[in-house]
């Protein structure tokens, strides 16, 4: 009797081992690791700094444009990924990952020593572009933050034409210009809104700084903070278009699989070092 079922036995095994092998595709390692990667990227902003360069135009009281560009470059080792969190309904995953610094050469070539402490920053990514929506508004968050910590330290210059005849304004043009490095920046928190705008809270702390009349500042243990905002939707272009916008992980760290509270709702607060120097510099255009 036993070997009259056997045959049927095995085939209900191999398939079922069949469906494990087809259940376990790559979306998820490819999700981790892109988060893994927007983790790495927010340690080195923090540590090592990136240049920062702003345009902002008002065109006779109405908006006209506001870009910011960023970048950063460094070769950085001894990151460790301390959480992983995979949401399998969103694909969208959140990486938190630290490192522990001694003295570190940033982005403007100053050595700063951080004395053993641990920095800890949180990427998150997606595979799937229809749900990056609120993950791209994060980022531009991030970018306003940068933006106006940039502006507050260092400074930026305004240029503006204002002409009136016959008590009646004929043009006002007013351009504001920026172009700053920025190291030292803590994320204090950051949150998404009911209507999916990004929110983020970034802080300061610094010693000498170089304003934009090159003058050297001392600054004693002053912080600033600033909030950030992203939008998930180009409200401008999809009036003009009339459609909406839709928005192998390495390591012994285990992935976690579990609902992420994106877009709507606070999001975890990343625990950073309590004394980290901070600052700026002018960059010449």
């Amino acid at each position: 009797m036993m070997k009259k079922f056997l045959p049927f036995a095995i085939t209900a095994l191999a398939l079922v081992l069949g469906a494990q092998v087809a259940l376990a595709g790559n979306k998820k390692l490819m999700t981790v690791n892109a988060a893994k990667v927007a983790a790495e990227r927010a340690i080195v902003e923090s540590v090592i700094g990136l240049k920062v360069r702003s345009r902002e135009r008002v065109e006779d009281l109405v908006a006209q444009e506001v870009t910011v560009d960023a970048k950063t470059a460094a070769a950085i080792k001894g990151i460790e990924y301390t959480d992983a969190i995979y949401d399998p309904d969103k694909d969208i995953a959140q990486v938190v990952a630290s490192i522990k610094l001694g003295r570190v050469t940033n982005i403007i070539g100053r050595n700063i020593d951080f004395g053993g402490q641990t920095i800890q920053r949180v990427g998150f990514a997606t595979s799937t572009p229809e749900m990056a929506g609120p993950l791209r508004a994060l980022r531009a968050a991030e970018m306003d933050a940068y933006k106006q910590l940039a502006k507050t330290v260092i400074g930026f210059k305004i240029d503006s034409n204002t002409s009136v005849r016959d008590y009646i304004l004929q043009s006002d043009d007013i351009r504001a210009r920026m172009m700053a490095a920025i190291y030292g920046a803590e994320l204090v928190s950051y949150r998404w809104d009911e209507n999916g705008d990004a929110y983020v809270k970034m802080r300061l702390k610094f010693g000498f700084v170089q304003d934009v009349l090159k003058r050297r500042i001392q600054y004693d243990n002053e912080v600033v903070e600033v909030e950030g905002i992203g939008a998930q939707h180009d409200d401008f272009r999809e009036a003009q278009t009339g459609s909406a916008g839709m928005g192998g992980f390495g390591g012994s760290t285990e992935i976690r699989e579990q609902p992420i509270n994106v877009p709507v709702g606070p999001g975890p607060v990343p625990t950073m070092p309590p004394e980290a120097q901070g600052g700026g510099a002018q960059l010449r255009p």
